[in-house]
């Protein structure tokens, strides 16, 4: 018998590189198999491959590993704390009555979505420079109005991202780094101006969370004193929430924290609980003190020279974009956003949504949000899939971060620190994309959110980043 029939008679162990459907034929065949789910580096992109093969030469790549520790090493030793209240024009470097921030990389009037025009629009009127939808969009488009990305004025915004000279901010310092981010209060779910919505009701919610509950919760601050974030969001992340889109446990802890405080304000009785009110029938309150404490920690990153971790990520609607810390704070590496994987309101489908938008993925760039899906299970049934899922994303993500966090920990993973870092190069050379929970606008401005669900920041934005990486250090 020759050796190949000899083969043939044997009992075959089948190792499937690559192809799934060539692993499920030998399963309906009974054949014991394994299935390795392997991708070509930089899917099979060989200039992008040669790139990654030129920031792995010995003696570059010690500097890059060396550096990613660093950038590592200050991102675990944040201490993000919130130390109080202020409107965007007091303290938001850089802000003029004229200026709009966004989030974001930059973008233009021209180019912006349908949710952020309507946020815009919403905001000039909001600050009493327009009197009429019709005339906002005229100011926009006229040239007398300076629009900025949030990230570029030590700031972060949830979906369109608006902030404009009078809007209450909170402020959120790193006390290890020194360095302060800000971000506003957030208005509830739904038919609200971060999804693009701009009507009355928008209007009159937004008065009132200036002139009524703002003065409330300043002073209310004021009088309690710095508030030690990491460890607030340590243990939301140990009650069930993952600190994107499912706040709910971080929301009762602020709420708990400053209750006696508000109380003790000098304010009308009625005054002091309709704050309270405010921010405990709105979950996500504590999203938009999550977003400035994930900015304070991952600011200091930058300018680490040789660091291939990345320091932002965020989209506008249009593009996402993300900055890479070695290469500093100026430079953006953009493809065009995504559309989001979800579940929609009722009444709307997936001809409706705008593509992916906001700021508040700046959550995942510091290890939280979608990297904590496995701490926070029933987050499922607000973006879709199993909880499986939720704990398959959680554990993917190590493959593509530097480290570890050392407060931000994963109960269901045996309390094992969320994947921290994420990592250009072991992006590229995995083919693994972070991932990214979060709400989903309408595409024409008015509406607002009508979902949630999952998505993944373009693969180009990390062929640009490691392209860059080469070209200046190799």
């Amino acid at each position: 018998m020759s050796k190949v029939n000899e083969l043939f008679g044997r009992k075959l162990s089948v190792v499937n590189f690559g192809i799934e459907s060539f692993y499920q034929d030998q399963v309906k065949q009974n054949t014991p198999a394994v299935h390795v789910d392997w991708k070509p580096i930089a899917g099979g992109d060989r200039k992008v491959a040669g790139y990654l093969r030129q920031l792995k030469k010995p003696e570059l790549l010690e500097k890059i590993t060396a550096a990613n520790k660093e950038a590592l090493s200050r991102i675990l030793g944040a201490q993000p704390y919130l130390v109080g209240m202020s409107t965007a024009g007091e303290s938001v470097p850089g802000m003029t009555p004229k200026t709009i921030l966004h989030a974001g990389p930059p973008v233009t009037w021209e180019n912006m979505c349908g949710p952020m025009k309507g946020a815009v629009m919403g905001g000039l009127i909001y600050e009493g420079l327009a009197s009429s939808l019709e005339e906002a969009e005229k100011l926009a488009a006229s040239g007398e109005i300076t629009f900025s990305p949030c990230h570029h004025h030590n700031a972060v915004g949830p979906m369109a991202g608006v902030v404009t000279y009078h809007m209450p901010v909170w402020k959120v310092v790193n006390k290890a780094f020194g360095n302060e981010a800000y971000c506003t209060m957030n208005e509830g779910l739904g038919k609200v101006l971060r999804f693009g919505a701009c009507d009355q009701e928008v209007f009159e919610r937004l008065r009132r969370m200036k002139e009524e509950y703002y003065p409330v919760l300043k002073e209310a601050l004021a009088l309690h004193g710095e508030i030690d974030m990491k460890v607030m969001i340590a243990e939301a992340l140990q009650m069930g929430d993952e600190g994107h889109n499912r706040n709910r446990a971080g929301t009762s802890l602020f709420i708990r924290k400053i209750m006696q405080d508000v109380y003790h304000t000098s304010f009308p009785r009625e005054q002091q609980d309709a704050a309270l009110k405010f921010l405990n029938d709105n979950d996500h309150t504590f999203l938009n003190l999550t977003m400035p404490t994930c900015k304070s920690t991952m600011d200091p990153t930058f300018d680490i020279p040789f660091s291939t971790i990345v320091s932002t990520m965020c989209r506008n609607g249009t593009e996402f974009g993300i900055r890479v810390a070695g290469l500093g704070r100026e430079q953006w590496f953009t493809a065009p956003a995504e559309y989001i994987r979800g579940l929609y309101f009722p009444g709307f489908s997936e001809e409706d949504a705008n593509r992916d938008i906001g700021d508040s993925c700046i959550t995942e760039t510091t290890g939280i949000g979608g990297f904590c899906m496995a701490a926070s299970p029933a987050i499922v049934q607000f973006v879709g899939g199993q909880v499986q899922d939720a704990i398959n994303y959680s554990s993917q993500m190590y493959e593509i971060t530097v480290g570890e966090g050392n407060a931000y920990k994963i109960p269901v993973l045996d309390f094992r620190g969320s994947a921290t870092g994420i990592d250009i190069m072991k992006v590229i050379e995995s083919g693994i994309r972070p991932i990214i929970n979060t709400g989903i606008a309408h595409k024409e401005y008015g509406v607002g959110q009508v979902g949630a669900g999952l998505v993944n920041p373009p693969e180009d934005c990390f062929k640009k980043a490691i392209a860059a990486c080469a070209q200046a250090w190799a």
